[in-house]
């Protein structure tokens, strides 16, 4: 039996649980959540694990505290990223999506590996679609991998089947990845 899974928003308080999550043991010390925020993707797979963990803090510093995170008691089991879908400029030309300041984005997600089929994606992407609805955002918008890639390492942009069971529904089909999204 899966214990209760708690989600709270990435806090000052919670950034040590975060790199706790974000980790090599994980898979995950090297982006640290970042690929979204640099300008494009020329030269990502050149960047370093420092220069990524350096993005991060200094988005923290900047007060940018963009997630929520998956707990079971005290331990870090997953994380998605959420925020105006529009701060993200390389998301926004990827997908060529138009302008809208009312649009937030759950971006990534990751499920550490020990946690992955018990249900934690789910409760991210309703915790996270909770908590936006409690602040007022009016659309939340999502772009699982939907070209057949089944690899964890596919699915950073979260599993379609968690979006859907949290009732978004598909905008644009694409390939590697689609656009879905939830009126609140």
């Amino acid at each position: 039996m899966t214990p209760p899974i708690r989600v709270e928003r990435l806090t000052p308080a919670l950034e040590g649980a975060f790199l706790a999550l974000h980790d090599d043991a994980n898979g995950a010390g090297w982006c640290r959540c970042v690929a979204w925020w640099t300008p494009t993707w020329d030269g990502w797979g050149e960047r370093t694990a420092a220069e990524n963990l350096a993005l991060r803090r200094a988005l923290w510093a900047a007060g940018e505290h963009d997630g929520l995170l998956a707990l079971v008691d005290d331990l870090p089991v997953g994380w998605i990223q959420a925020g105006p879908r529009d701060r993200l400029g390389k998301l926004t030309r990827q997908l060529e999506l138009e302008p809208d300041p009312d649009t937030w984005a759950l971006s990534c997600v990751l499920v550490a590996p020990a946690w992955r089929g018990r249900g934690v994606a789910r409760a991210l992407v309703q915790g996270a679609v909770d908590a936006l609805a409690a602040d007022g955002v009016g659309r939340i918008e999502a772009y699982p991998r939907t070209d057949g890639g089944s690899e964890p390492g596919d699915l950073w942009t979260g599993p379609a089947r968690a979006f859907a069971a949290a009732g978004f529904e598909l905008v644009s089909a694409g390939i590697p990845r689609s656009v879905l999204a939830l009126e609140l």
